[in-house]
């Protein structure tokens, strides 16, 4: 079963229905690995073992009987506890489940169920997914598989979902993505990370932050992977090619690169370096007004008010028990007038007009993904450091989630500290399967992550 390491989804589907390999050997290896990482990576709030071997019983059943229900039947997947998952409740990172109604499966999910993908269990979040970092003092902060000498950060919200992926226990895992809560936590893992477009995908059943900004997510081990996963949730087939030619990577000089950790812009610039040998043309591109709209995520954005009405409204009681640094960005948004609310949604819509209209020269544009090389949960402790590290970590990504546009993360190589870095892709709204193509081009020159960054040392 070694080659589960290395074996994309395609070939996985293939293997089983040629009949060389069953979802239930799969779910067998995915239990192993956890019962061998998990207590040292803890990326699971729930571990849904029993029930994992036996959904991947009725996929192999299935299979047997001549049943072949989608592209991902027996393909083992981890869901962000924000997602509604039959039989495990939803803690959406708190410290108290939540209303037995929050079990309920949304579109995403339920797909995958009425496919026999077996749901390996619920990954940790941050509380109510409001935060980069990836901390949790309720239920602890899963620890990044890159780093053997201390816990540093995994990346959030979704902050269990990329190392459920390095750790082997699951070969699909579903994020949310507000700000970069899908691509924080793939880049930090050195995965892949997906946001799709705002409202490609249903937002019922998953815990809302902020649904004027909310969007379902992927991470996976591969771009290949990510496409089989895509493609077998969406109606858009993806484009195919393994060529550079042609391809018209716009680049940024502002506002993206600046002040990144060590070894974060040599990489990406290496990278595109690379893609351009290949036969991919950089021209230069600027988001017009991503400094603005920045600032006034960093005043709070749509998020306060929006997360606010929320709890107030379905979840009172849960206003008691709130991490202090999701209490914190909470209540010093909660003030905000109605008219300065609604003044920043529509200024964030124009710009992303502008911004949509700009991509149509290119087919995707690219940059750093985050910023800085994943803190130790040590350097979060001094009074002001998590608020100046989580901002800076959503810095790059938020951009795509305020000006509407689809946004994914490749990994493209080590910082200096030793940690994933990735190169962030951006493309206009509702070219999801054109971006996806791009970036599946990209890995044919780049090498997967594993070929690039290579083992993740607890991984």
């Amino acid at each position: 079963m070694d080659d589960l390491d290395t074996l994309g989804l395609a070939d996985l589907a293939i293997r089983y229905r040629n009949g060389s390999l069953d979802p239930l050997a799969v779910a067998a290896w995915c239990s192993d690995n956890h019962a061998r990482k998990g207590g040292a990576l803890g990326a699971y709030k729930s571990w849904n073992g029993e029930n994992l071997q036996q959904q991947a019983k009725l996929a192999t059943d299935a299979f047997r009987l001549g049943y072949d229900l989608g592209s991902m039947q027996g393909i083992p997947y981890s869901a962000k506890d924000l997602y509604g998952v039959p039989g495990l409740a939803t803690f959406a990172g708190s410290p108290t489940a939540l209303p037995a109604e929050w079990e309920r499966a949304g579109p995403v999910v339920s797909h995958l169920l009425q496919q026999l993908a077996p749901v390996s269990g619920k990954t940790h979040a941050v509380e109510f997914a409001y935060g980069g970092l990836g901390t949790n003092p309720h239920w602890a902060t899963p620890k990044n598989p890159w780093c053997g000498s201390e816990h540093r950060v995994p990346g959030g919200s979704s902050s269990g979902a990329g190392v459920s992926l390095i750790e082997g226990s699951a070969l699909l895992a579903l994020g949310t993505d507000t700000a970069g809560s899908v691509r924080v936590p793939a880049s930090m893992t050195g995965t892949v990370g997906l946001k799709v477009s705002h409202g490609r995908w249903s937002l019922d059943g998953i815990v809302p932050l902020c649904p004027s900004l909310d969007t379902p997510g992927l991470l996976t081990r591969t771009v290949a992977d990510a496409v089989w996963a895509f493609e077998a949730m969406d109606l858009a087939p993806v484009p195919r090619t393994t060529s550079m030619r042609g391809l018209k990577i716009g680049v940024p000089q502002q506002f993206f690169w600046d002040d990144c950790d060590t070894g974060i812009t040599e990489r990406a610039r290496e990278a595109l370096v690379e893609l351009e040998k290949a036969g991919a043309r950089l021209v230069g591109l600027e988001i017009a007004h991503a400094q603005e709209a920045f600032g006034y995520f960093r005043e709070g954005g749509l998020t306060p008010p929006e997360l606010y009405a929320f709890l107030q409204r379905d979840l009172p009681a849960w206003m008691n028990t709130l991490d202090a640094n999701v209490h914190r960005r909470l209540h010093t948004g909660k003030s905000t007038p109605a008219w300065e609310y609604l003044q920043r949604r529509d200024r964030f819509q124009a710009i992303g007009r502008i911004a949509a209209g700009a991509l149509q020269s290119v087919d995707i544009i690219a940059m750093p993904s985050v910023a800085i090389s994943p803190p130790s949960i040590d350097a979060l402790v001094p009074e002001g450091e998590y608020p100046r590290l989580n901002m800076k970590a959503l810095r790059n990504t938020c951009i795509a989630n305020l000006l509407g546009l689809c946004s994914m993360t490749v990994p493209v190589g080590l910082d200096s500290a030793g940690m994933p870095t990735g190169l962030l892709l951006m493309a206009g709204p509702g070219l999801d399967a054109r971006m996806l193509g791009c970036a599946l081009a990209m890995e044919s020159v780049l090498g997967t992550s594993l070929q690039r960054l290579g083992k993740a040392p607890l991984g």
